[in-house]
Formats: structure tokens, sequence, C-alpha cells
């Protein structure tokens, strides 16, 4: 199977990472120091699931690449549609675009520069960094989820299933991916809006109960959100979010945070900010989210 990886950064460098381990065909697609030391000293992959370091195939002009089955759109939130427009050369007459971004809004985005049919919505779990060029320290949770905006259970992406299980990732064909993006959303809002605005892991947040208490009420805004715009969120939900937290290993920091102690520019008009701006639009509150979304606004551009 021929793979593009759009964005190289620790999402896209794991799972591609992994797939080219498989014996799959990937190319990724990469930028300034990070795409010189693919080319150069290759990929390295430090993992719990097992180290690797692979020879790749690495350039920042899809046009030397050319069409692919399947690409794997990896970019920030922020670079969704710089990026996209440069899709067009990866596409040939059945691609598809997993669009592997944080929110709810990629597909969307994405589909105005591809067309609807070349694009498929997507979920990656995985906690990893990419921690000096060419590096990715992988910690823990590797699953991809995706799935065709309709529904459909479609034979491209049984086969990008079939290559993920090969790879050793847990990679699940979804039937309902509107609701597994809403999912993690409402997830992910709320876990990188309380880690960043409280500079802290999750394992800080655990300790205190006025916390846990806050971020219960983030949850439940985004929810409402969700189900004002029709999302049916399943019923083991909020206990689900819950455990999770608990499982979480003390120092796991969300990109969101890691982003704001480094002083790059955030997803947060994507995240709490698109929670806030949905809510309005559905007549939704949400003052949790307002609140984070207005205390991180200084720092939406980097430092």
């Amino acid at each position: 199977m021929r793979i593009a990886i759009f964005g190289t950064g620790a999402v896209g460098g794991y799972f591609g990472g992994r797939l080219a381990g498989a014996g799959e065909e990937v190319a990724f697609i990469a930028r300034g120091m990070h795409l010189a030391t693919l080319q150069q000293q290759g990929l390295r992959i430090t993992s719990p699931k097992g180290d690797a370091h692979l020879h790749v195939t690495a350039t920042n002009d899809p046009a030397r690449i050319g069409p692919v089955d399947v690409v794997l759109f990896t970019v920030k939130l922020y670079d969704v549609d710089s990026a996209a427009a440069g899709l067009a050369p990866l596409i040939g007459p059945g691609t598809v675009v997993i669009t592997l971004q944080n929110g709810v809004e990629a597909v969307e985005m994405v589909s105005r520069h591809v067309g609807a049919s070349h694009v498929a919505g997507g979920v990656a779990y995985v906690v990893a960094v990419v921690d000096e060029p060419g590096h990715i320290t992988h910690t823990t949770a590797d699953r991809l989820v995706f799935g065709e905006p309709d529904g459909r259970l479609s034979p491209r992406l049984a086969a990008f299933q079939e290559a993920g299980r090969r790879a050793g990732f847990v990679a699940d064909l979804s039937p309902h991916i509107d609701v597994d993006l809403w999912v993690k959303f409402v997830r992910l809002g709320t876990w990188s809006g309380m880690t960043a605005v409280t500079r802290s892991p999750m394992g800080v947040i655990g300790r205190y109960p006025d916390l846990l208490h806050m971020m219960d009420g983030a949850l439940a805004e985004a929810m409402a959100v969700g189900r004002a715009r029709g999302i049916a969120f399943p019923a083991d939900l909020v206990e689900g979010t819950k455990q999770m937290v608990r499982d979480f290993p003390y120092e796991s920091k969300s990109s969101l945070l890691v982003d704001l102690e480094q002083g790059r520019r955030l997803e947060l008009p994507w995240l709490s900010g698109a929670i806030v701006r949905l809510g309005l639009e559905n007549n939704v509150p949400t003052p949790t989210h307002t609140f984070i979304n207005a205390v991180l606004l200084p720092y939406q551009n980097g430092r």
C-alpha cells in the first residue's frame, strides 16, 4: 500500500514509522531540520512497544511522491487550509485522505480542497512527542479510528485497517466517525484546556478536587454543544473519561500544553475556542471554556 504522511510530527511520524517498519511503501512530507534529519539519518522511534530506526523516503514536495492510496493528514489545525492546498499531487482516482487533526472541523476544511469523495475522518489516540529532529518518543496508546463520513465500510479503508494491524497498532474502522470525532473532541478540548490553563500535567489535576470539578464542568459544556449539534454520545462517556483520567501517567501533558511551554502557536481556536464558538452558534453556555480561552488567548500565536 502506498501511503503518504503529510505533516511528519509526533502523530504522523509514529504511525507512519510503524507502517514503514511493517513493509508498507511510506513517504514522509516534512520541513526544516526535521526533514533534513529524516533524509540524512532516518526516523528513530523510542517506544515501550519496541524501538525502531528506519531509513525513510522524505521530501517537502508532494509532487515528488505522486498519487498514493492513503494520505495520513497530520498537520496542526492552524495549517490545515494552507497544507490541504498542496494535496493535489497525491490524489489519484481512489485516494483517501484521512484527517487526523484535533477538533471536529478538518474533514470539511480538507474537502473544500480535494473534494468530499477523497476525505475520511480520523481520530488518533497516541501519547508521543518529537523531542529532537528525526526522533519520536512514544509513551502510551497507539490507536487510530477512521471512517467514511457517510458511514460506509469502504474497501479502501478496510485495506488500510489491515495495513495498520500488520504494523502492530490498533486500527478501528468506524461506521460512526462523526461520533468518534466528537468523543475525542470533548475529551481533548477539556484535557488540553485544563492542562494548559494550569500549566500542569494530568496527574496534578487529578490531585485537586477543585480542578476535577472544573474539568467535569468543562466536559459537560462540550458535550452539551455536541448534543445541540445532533451528536448522540455513548452513555458511558463521562464515566469512561473519568477512568481515563485516573489511568493517565502522572506526567501526561496535552499537545496544547507542550506547545504553550515551548512558545509555539496554539491550536486554541479549534479546541476550547471552538467549543465557545460552536456554543454561541447553538445557544449553549460554555463558561468554563470561555474562561480557558480568555486566559490562553494572549499566547495563541506563540511567544
